[in-house]
């Protein structure tokens, strides 16, 4: 298997993509996911350290003087039931943090991330004549929970392991595969979920007036935060909030005496996160208090991802290096989008610049106009949902191509 620029890839990497597609597991429960990796580390010849961060693996190759590149990917799926229809897709299932059983799937594409970096990690071990430095590969635990880069930093991996000049790492996103995008600047949104949890009065659904009916004041609740982005932010700025659950009642006959709300909220500038979490507080405490609730609300972070900051400088020596090989007409620059990660975190606590970029993982068939704001491509399904699967071809071959080309053009070259 050859990727654009004659770097020739393991086809063993698709029998890995797919046993890892077909084992997913949830944030800070890679252990199966993080025993391969941690093998096919050693394999290649580099220094590998387990448990960072609870299942974050850290390999290290020291190759003579040079800067120390860090080379990043995330391991772990989502609680989703795959609906794909692949021969390899996963009947995986977990217990979640209440005890209820969930479907498990790499709905989100780490495990494309996991299989490109060991595939780009074999190549450059066995390039050890063509580059001088030091590469640190970060296999990281918990994206989708926005905790597992924290959790590794404070684990000591700044402390434990070489200092990166450079952090560089890749997300597969719904892009037509043989693409690469990048945005300079402020790249992927700063993301808080919470969860909130109203308290009624339960009652016999034959008797409401006996009741504070947490379902009518969740209701009103998700009505009143609609208007949070509509009617409060400023038009200019960039800003998302998305009730994505609702929780409440067993039976159709019975007002139950609690509902529970969470909620994603996705912005770039500080003062409009402010404002609109105050305004989720105050909405919560107000739709509460105009019900007669017996109980104030309670309002709890779930997760919290810090706005990731492309150096504009560090990104276009990456995406110029790739242009030489897979065509300036390739690299794409998709603006801002509103999807969160936490890499940044790793580059911001370092001091070291971040260059991060998608990869296109979609079958180019579906995008037949060339318009990439094409309505028609909503179409297409998008990382998180059940349909979610890259084509591996050409993709994981110019994923693994990428890694090696960015490691090369921030390692110094002996040749």
């Amino acid at each position: 298997m050859t990727a654009p620029g004659g770097i020739t890839i393991d086809p063993a990497l698709v029998d890995l993509y797919k046993d890892l597609h077909r084992h997913p597991e949830l944030g800070f429960r890679e252990h199966r996911t993080a025993a391969i990796v941690a093998d096919r580390l050693r394999a290649s010849g580099f220094e590998v350290t387990t448990g960072v961060g609870k299942t974050g693996v850290v390999g290290v190759l020291k190759n003579g003087p040079g800067p120390t590149a860090l080379l990043r990917a995330d391991m772990d799926a989502l609680p989703v039931r795959e609906d794909t229809g692949l021969d390899y897709a996963s009947t995986a299932t977990a217990t979640d943090e209440h005890g209820g059983t969930v479907p498990v799937a790499h709905a989100c594409g780490h495990d494309l991330h996991t299989t490109c970096l060991l595939g780009a990690a074999r190549i450059l071990a066995a390039d050890r004549s063509g580059w001088t430095g030091t590469l640190l590969l970060v296999f990281q635990p918990a994206e989708e929970l926005g905790a597992g880069a924290q959790a590794m930093v404070d684990d000591g991996l700044f402390d434990r392991f070489p200092k990166p000049d450079v952090v560089l790492g890749q997300h597969v996103a719904p892009l037509p595969a043989g693409k690469i995008a990048g945005h300079p600047g402020p790249s992927y949104a700063g993301s808080d979920s919470l969860r909130v949890r109203l308290v009624g009065r339960g009652a016999h659904g034959s008797m409401p007036e006996a009741s504070v009916d947490p379902i009518v004041l969740a209701a009103a609740t998700v009505l009143r935060l609609q208007t949070v982005v509509s009617r409060e932010i400023p038009s200019t700025a960039t800003a998302v909030l998305t009730v994505g659950s609702i929780h409440a009642g067993d039976a159709a006959n019975v007002i139950p005496g609690h509902a529970e709300i969470q909620l994603n909220i996705r912005s770039y500038d500080t003062a409009v996160r402010r404002r609109i979490l105050d305004s989720v507080e105050r909405i919560v405490r107000g739709e509460a208090a105009t019900a007669g609730a017996p109980e104030d609300p309670t309002i709890t972070e779930i997760e919290r991802f810090p706005v990731v900051t492309n150096d504009a400088d560090a990104l276009r020596t990456s995406l110029e290096a790739f242009a030489t090989w897979l065509g300036q007409d390739n690299i794409l620059d998709p603006g801002a989008g509103a999807g969160s990660e936490d890499v940044g975190i790793l580059a911001t606590t370092a001091g070291a610049p971040l260059s991060y970029w998608l990869l296109g993982g979609a079958d180019p068939s579906l995008f037949t106009t060339g318009d990439m704001t094409d309505p028609a491509l909503l179409t297409v399904p998008s990382n998180h949902s059940p349909h979610y699967a890259p084509v591996i071809e050409p993709t994981l071959p110019i994923g693994v191509a990428a890694l090696v080309t960015a490691a090369r053009t921030w390692l110094p070259s002996t040749h």
